[in-house]
């Protein structure tokens, strides 16, 4: 069975994608971005636009029953790669016990210039 989860940003739609897609124990989150109701939150502080991100990717997991504890990678991508010790100072946050394979990229831009830091994740739930 394929279930998705939308986040209601208007890029879902336009683009067609999902937020997150589960099927069976498997969860994929789209690159997501520190974005609310259209408007870019916390334009010049990459640790706070992580620390968003993987809040919301907590709050999504626990809408399909699973958790932080099952994110087995994130991708993240950076228009600046200056500011991988503030996101890398997020994801230690979330993850510093879990410890999923990660990879961090430095990125040319993301769709607006606003936007410093993007992640995704594949969960496998226990």
């Amino acid at each position: 069975m394929r279930r998705k989860l939308s986040s209601g940003a208007k890029w879902e739609n336009i683009v067609g994608y999902s937020r997150a897609v589960q099927i069976g124990k498997f969860i994929e989150l789209a690159g997501t971005t520190a974005a609310k109701d259209g408007e870019i939150l916390f334009p010049n502080d990459a640790y706070k636009q992580a620390n968003y991100i993987l809040q919301l990717f907590s709050d999504k997991l626990k809408e399909l029953g699973s958790s932080m504890k099952d994110v087995v990678r994130t991708r993240i991508y950076l228009t600046n790669i200056e500011d991988w010790k503030a996101v890398g100072k997020a994801h230690g946050e979330f993850f510093s016990d879990i410890k999923p394979a990660s990879t961090m990229l430095a990125v040319s831009a993301l769709v607006d210039s606003k936007m410093l830091v993007e992640i995704e994740a594949t969960v496998i739930m226990d």
